[in-house]
């Protein structure tokens, strides 16, 4: 156990918004700092091979030998650095929960908000701390003023939950949703741009973009469809759950009015962590989804949108040290080596005449997620294969016009685990299908 006194220690450090890096691992944080200065003179695309770097990087994670992760579009492992803040601030907590929940940690939210905000590229006073993306965007769905017969305009590929509200608003208050439809991958920014602008009307209010859409990775020209749903006078929802530090970019650079992500994604932050962006001039837009004084009142506070009753403050504090961590990394470094782990694997499979892909593989259109089929299988299939012959844990996809596997590797994989995958690919393609078994029972 750690001493009352370590206690008050580190909680006054979390407050004052100090890097836990530094003071809970100094050893640590001298060598990422050593490792990274080595890459100085390095581009990003220099360092994206470099594995000595990065199997150091994989090392600084508490992974399972057992299997091969490939599912980081889901939600990534955190780093040791983060899981050991997460539980020293949770037994903090437990030493006496009222006085340092509330006297000490609560109070490291505001230092966490700038270096979040910072992170993001916009105000501190436009962040909420939240749970996840889809805490935040039903927050800006369920709190917009829509009024029967306003139109909505959002894609059949949106992520699953966001299609839902949107739904749920539909038979409440007799919305209208307006469908935009994909064959995928997308690789024409005015196709694209086009396709919004053709459904939106005089009556359309809102345009709901995802960013990167989940099920392919295919990464959406979001400020010119943003800008041409501004110039018709609409509000733009960004769906970033799966952009976020992701690749290189600010949130303001997408044009979005509101905007949320999980940050137990690609920023590797602790599970059930998100931010809620909302553009200054738009706060007093949207009714909190739990109500607070502020709620009653005219007063525009992003802190509106944070009041949820008794929370885990552990968790959130945690969130800076996910920051920091990924910040000794450098977002251009690692988005180039998340470009080169999705190339490497890619590269080895996409001559085969059975592999198909459903991602674009030019870099304005995906990082680090591409999905595949082989001609024949069902995704669910391929998926199950690659686990029980491979170990390998991704993603199958069967929805709508998509039948295959999504592979999302991170940081902390290797590139010997893409070879394993490859092989894994190369083998499957070799082999029939199992039989199609119908509903009767019969192949």
């Amino acid at each position: 156990m750690v001493s009352r006194r370590d206690f008050i220690g580190k909680s006054a450090l979390l407050a004052g918004s100090l890097s836990f890096l530094k003071f809970s691992n100094p050893l640590f944080a001298e060598t990422l700092e050593k490792k990274t200065n080595r890459l100085t003179n390095m581009s990003p695309e220099e360092s994206a091979d470099d594995e000595d770097f990065w199997t150091w990087v994989r090392e600084s994670y508490t992974l399972s030998s057992d299997i091969i992760n490939l599912n980081a579009g889901g939600v990534s492992a955190q780093p040791k650095v983060v899981q050991d803040a997460h539980i020293l601030n949770y037994q903090m907590c437990n030493q006496g929960p009222s006085y340092y929940m509330w006297q000490l940690l609560d109070k490291g939210r505001e230092p966490l908000r700038a270096k979040l905000a910072d992170l993001a590229g916009c105000d501190p006073e436009e962040l909420a701390i939240n749970r996840n993306a889809t805490e935040g965007l039903n927050t800006v769905i369920f709190g917009l003023d829509l009024k029967k017969d306003d139109e909505v305009v959002l894609t059949k590929y949106d992520y699953p939950h966001m299609m839902t509200a949107w739904k749920q608003r539909e038979r409440r208050d007799g919305i209208k949703l307006n469908w935009v439809d994909w064959d995928f991958p997308l690789e024409n920014d005015d196709a694209i741009v086009k396709a919004y602008a053709d459904k939106i009307t005089s009556k359309t209010k809102v345009v709901h973009i995802t960013h990167v859409i989940n099920w392919v990775g295919q990464i959406m020209p979001a400020r010119k469809i943003a800008d041409m749903a501004h110039s018709k006078g609409c509000m733009v929802i960004v769906d970033g759950a799966h952009s976020f530090n992701h690749f290189d970019f600010k949130i303001p650079d997408t044009g979005a009015d509101y905007f949320a992500t999980s940050l137990h994604k690609w920023l590797g932050a602790p599970f059930g962590s998100g931010l809620l962006y909302i553009k200054k001039d738009k706060i007093k837009t949207v009714w909190a989804l739990v109500g607070d004084d502020d709620s009653e009142t005219d007063k525009a506070d992003i802190r509106t949108f944070e009041w949820l009753g008794t929370r885990s403050f552990a968790s959130e504090l945690a969130i800076g040290n996910a920051v920091d961590f990924m910040g000794g990394i450098g977002l251009q470094r690692k988005e180039a080596r998340l470009r080169y782990l999705k190339n490497y694997w890619v590269n080895k499979v996409k001559d085969n005449p059975k592999v198909k892909f459903s991602t674009s593989m030019l870099p304005a259109y995906s990082c680090a997620i591409a999905s595949f089929s082989i001609d024949g299988w069902n995704g669910g299939d391929i998926n199950s294969k690659l686990f029980d012959d491979k170990k390998i844990v991704a993603t199958p996809i069967v929805y709508e016009k998509l039948n295959c596997v999504r592979v999302s590797p991170n940081i902390y994989n290797s590139t010997w685990q893409l070879d394993r995958l490859v092989d894994g690919i190369k083998a499957i393609a070799k082999t029939d299908p199992p039989p199609i078994v119908k509903k009767d029972g019969k192949k």
